[in-house]
């Protein structure tokens, strides 16, 4: 590991027990900084509604550290939307924000469309999988950018259990993105969860990144935050144990395949030869392949939008 690397986790690795919410509530007070929630939810009624729960109850009712908390459907076809919306959450679905440019389906998508109805000067993303939730996953990351102005982004670290295995989460991490990581951004290798979803950062910065559509959207995040503001503004917060729903194997295959389109294109910026992934499934007639688009569009930055720019000013 880089020198660089290991003064900067000494430095800029924190627990969320370091700063007390009521620390918190006067570090906003004095700065005047507003804080938005942002859940992307697709087919997510089973958890979607304790999470915003227990953000309302403990972050924005007991101690009002969290300005709103939003729900963005990105097309559920069970009761996310109800569910969420009766929890205390404003829910928007992704084809409502921005119709002008038609909405491809795909999470970093819906992040980045999320910039266009939220007003926080913090914008902490939260899946909408997790079950057990606390509100260290929120108090945690948004914490170092209320307290230090140095601090520009903020990523959760956590355990991932896999089932009864503890440790044994986070597949499409250890197989790909942090190889990945490692070998060609190595000043980034100090983070536990580089693809977590749960991390906030300053709209000043949020508004300057190009999204990804899908699923490569934490890495190439990362990687362009790296360039953007250097690795002494991003930080990591360990805010204790993520339990989530599980990906099969054939749909990590097409995560990691996004992933690593992310990234060879912030290397080379360069042509893919074959932007699809073929897997295999074991049909009547012996193994039959399936063939995935792999997500290559990427959304400019928001700033460049028109919408954005108009309502920002306004």
């Amino acid at each position: 590991m880089l020198e660089e690397v290991e003064r900067w986790l000494d430095a800029r690795s924190w627990s969320a027990g370091d700063r007390p919410v009521q620390h918190l509530l006067s570090a906003k007070h004095a700065t005047g900084q507003s804080v938005s929630v942002v859940l992307p939810a697709l087919d997510e009624e089973a958890t979607v509604g304790d999470i915003v729960s227990v953000i309302r109850r403990e972050l924005v009712e007991r101690v009002p550290l969290v300005d709103e908390v939003v729900v963005v459907d990105s097309g559920s076809s069970d009761r996310t939307a109800e569910v969420a919306a009766a929890a205390g959450a404003r829910v928007v679905h992704r084809d409502a924000i921005l119709p002008r440019i038609p909405a491809v389906p795909g999470k970093g998508e819906v992040l980045w469309r999320s910039l266009l109805v939220t007003g926080g000067d913090i914008v902490c993303f939260v899946d909408a999988d997790l079950r057990e939730f606390s509100a260290d996953f929120v108090s945690g990351i948004v914490g170092p950018l209320l307290t230090d102005p140095d601090v520009h982004l903020v990523k959760a670290m956590y355990d991932r259990p896999l089932g009864a295995a503890p440790g044994q989460g986070g597949r499409v991490t250890e197989l790909m993105a942090r190889p990945l990581l490692n070998m060609h951004w190595p000043r980034l290798a100090g983070f536990v969860q580089p693809l977590g979803g749960e991390y906030a950062a300053r709209r000043s910065l949020l508004e300057r990144l190009p999204f990804p559509v899908g699923y490569g959207v934490e890495l190439g995040m990362l990687v362009d935050a790296l360039h953007l503001v250097g690795l002494d503004a991003l930080a990591q917060v360990d805010v204790g144990v993520r339990v989530h729903r599980h990906q099969d194997g054939r749909a990590l295959g097409r995560m990691a395949a996004a992933i690593y389109r992310t990234a060879q294109l912030r290397l080379a910026r360069g042509h893919l030869v074959r932007p699809a992934l073929t897997q295999f499934e074991r049909g009547v007639d012996g193994f039959e392949p399936r063939t995935y688009a792999v997500d290559t569009e990427e959304r400019p930055p928001m700033r460049e939008i028109a919408e954005y720019t108009t309502r920002r000013v306004a």
